[in-house]
């Protein structure tokens, strides 16, 4: 168990939260997800096993429908409130919906939403619990 971890963004699908090449201190330390993280996980069934840096929309048990028309994500029939991403979630990329979490899971989407393979996307899916690496809690910014 590590205390902390370094992870660096990869790509622009946490754009206008985190940029491509920030580097982030992440942490496991008595961590359970919850809604509004910004989390890192890493499987060998997801992508290559390349670390991924995404935002927590839903935990176990909850229920997650997007309406593509309007661009809206309901979480439990609540419109969730999305000041933080750059651009709606405008199209369907493969999960049906509305989608239940399954436990020591938890549904995750990157802030841009046009750019961003996500739990919308069958090559990732839900995410197991056991495969997150930890919770951002610092991002060292370049400018």
């Amino acid at each position: 168990t590590f205390l902390c971890r370094i992870a660096v963004v990869s790509g622009p699908s946490m754009e206008k939260t985190l940029y491509n090449g920030e580097v982030l201190l992440v942490s496991d330390l008595f961590y359970e997800p919850k809604q509004g993280d910004i989390i890192v996980f890493q499987s060998n069934t997801i992508l290559d096993n390349e670390a991924i840096v995404k935002r927590v929309i839903a935990t176990e048990g909850q229920v997650v429908d997007i309406d593509f028309e309007n661009w809206i994500v309901y979480v439990d029939g609540e419109v969730l409130e999305e000041d933080y991403i750059r651009e709606p979630t405008w199209t369907p990329e493969g999960l049906e919906f509305p989608v239940t979490i399954p436990e020591d899971h938890v549904f995750v989407l990157g802030d841009n939403r046009m750019n961003s393979k996500d739990a919308r996307n069958t090559e990732v899916g839900v995410v197991q619990k056991n495969d997150i690496v930890g919770k951002v809690i610092f991002c060292i910014r370049k400018y």
